[in-house]
């Protein structure tokens, strides 16, 4: 007796591509609420992974995670929306490493300097902490898989002769590899972290366009 295969039926990434969309907004306005409010934060000499540091460091530890999991989330729609094409499995591997990599970044924190957390000494610390050189290598990792990311997204933008995405997208690479200057690297990290999840944020709701 014959038995009748019932139709595949493909989840859909709407709810994926949501969770990576709101990754950014929900850590800027996180990020900036904090800096307007810890004591003796100060953008221009903290960068904001510092918040993660001090009795109120728990917030800014779930914002990455949260964030970070919103990476993951993309990493998934993505590979469930992009079926075809240069790069659709990398776009998804490198996706899904920044979110990993800014998971790690909530969970193993920087070491008070500088004055912040208030109480802290004004000055740099000696020497790192071993839960502050992952952070930095983790955070290091995941800016520069995202931007490997936007260069294939631009690739896959080249050959389809859509000319803007593909310059914007080469534009967000070349700010993300931008080595960091010692003297302005807080503002540099902030801007990075603008760039890369208004990127985020601009793919995931241009995917949920096209499902």
């Amino acid at each position: 007796m014959a038995t009748l295969a019932a139709p595949a039926v493909r989840r859909s990434p709407d709810h994926l591509l949501l969770a990576g969309a709101l990754a950014g907004p929900v850590f800027f306005t996180s990020a900036v609420a904090q800096m307007l409010t810890r004591e003796g934060f100060d953008i221009t000499r903290h960068p904001i992974s510092q918040l993660a540091t001090g009795g109120l460091g728990w917030i800014q530890i779930a914002t990455f995670v949260l964030a970070g999991l919103g990476g993951l989330a993309l990493a998934a729609g993505i590979r469930r929306t992009l079926t075809e094409g240069i790069g659709r499995r990398a776009l998804s591997i490198l996706v899904g490493i920044f979110g990993a990599g800014l998971v790690a970044a909530g969970l193993f924190t920087m070491d008070p300097e500088n004055g912040f957390p208030a109480g802290t000494p004004d000055r740099p610390i000696a020497q790192l902490s071993w839960h502050s050189v992952v952070h930095s290598a983790a955070a290091a990792v995941a800016f520069a898989a995202l931007a490997v990311a936007a260069v294939v997204l631009a690739v896959r933008h080249a050959r389809r002769r859509a000319v803007l995405p593909a310059v914007l997208n080469g534009v967000a690479a070349l700010v993300l590899l931008t080595p960091m200057s010692p003297e302005r690297m807080s503002i540099q990290i902030a801007v990075n972290g603008l760039v890369a999840f208004t990127w985020t944020t601009v793919l995931a709701l241009s995917l949920r366009r096209s499902a």
